[in-house]
């Protein structure tokens, strides 16, 4: 099973760990696309600071996070899996999971990021400041800069198992599941539902979303559950006690879209 997963858009602070390695970074065949987004980014930040900050669509009370690009080559760094906070992440809990669910973790899942591509959660990188929103003056739109690479790399990560995605439209458009993977590829939806008037109303709502998505994949590693596939996906989920709904593709070649229905986070 292979998960991908969204960053957060804040993270941690750098590590105290040695500086870093680029080559040591998982997924390698993406080693040239990430020194083109990191070689920019870095001369970007150092070079114009406030153009920087309308580049990467900061406030200016996020200011402050230029620096952190600067710094992107000699700061120290930690796991990946610890840079990347909030809802999701706070719910999934990494750190709090047992050692044979750790080892399924830092197999299963793969943050995607506008600067690095994806990395795996035991990856030490150093906090920064990129979203896949981002169009760099130099290389463009991040999303589309990821596609070729992604393309030629992610499908041999993806081997011939389950694929959960779980990113954010953002994320998605770096690389999109085709033919034989789609197929095996389940796309989920968390869905708000509360009662209107008598009426059941669904929404989705950012929060229940991202807590929702963060529990799931927390509850699959502890549970050591492996689907080979999006039907099996639905039955492991609802056997966990999530109300599921599914949508099998229409035609071939097509990811499955699964829907989460949730009334309250606990």
């Amino acid at each position: 099973m292979l998960v991908l997963l969204p960053p957060s858009e804040g993270k941690a602070a750098s590590g105290r760990g040695a500086p870093l390695k680029p080559e040591s970074l998982s997924l390698p065949g993406l080693a040239a696309a990430r020194a083109a987004v990191l070689d920019e980014l870095v001369e970007l930040c150092t070079a114009d600071e406030e153009k920087a900050r309308q580049v990467l669509g900061l406030s200016e009370g996020l200011r402050g996070e230029i620096a952190k690009n600067v710094e992107l080559r000699t700061a120290g760094t930690r796991p990946a899996g610890e840079i990347y906070t909030g809802v999701l992440y706070d719910a999934l809990d990494l750190a709090s999971l047992d050692a044979a669910a750790k080892r399924r973790a830092g197999k299963a899942l793969l943050v995607f990021s506008g600067l690095w591509g994806a990395v795996r959660v035991g990856d030490r990188i150093p906090s920064y400041r990129c979203s896949m929103g981002v169009k760099l003056p130099g290389l463009g739109a991040l999303g589309a800069h990821w596609r070729d690479p992604m393309a030629a790399v992610l499908p041999e990560a993806a081997g011939d198992g389950l694929v959960l995605d779980l990113r954010s439209s953002a994320y998605t458009a770096a690389w999109k599941p085709k033919g034989e993977v789609a197929e095996r590829t389940a796309s989920v939806r968390v869905l708000h539902a509360q009662m209107v008037d008598g009426v059941e109303k669904r929404s989705v709502v950012s929060h229940f979303n991202k807590a929702t998505k963060g529990r799931m994949v927390r509850d699959l590693l502890l549970a050591g559950a492996r689907p080979k596939g999006p039907a099996e996906l639905v039955e492991t989920l609802r056997e966990l006690g999530y109300v599921v709904e599914a949508e099998a593709p229409a035609r071939a070649g097509r990811a499955w879209s699964l829907d989460v229905v949730v009334t309250e986070i606990h």
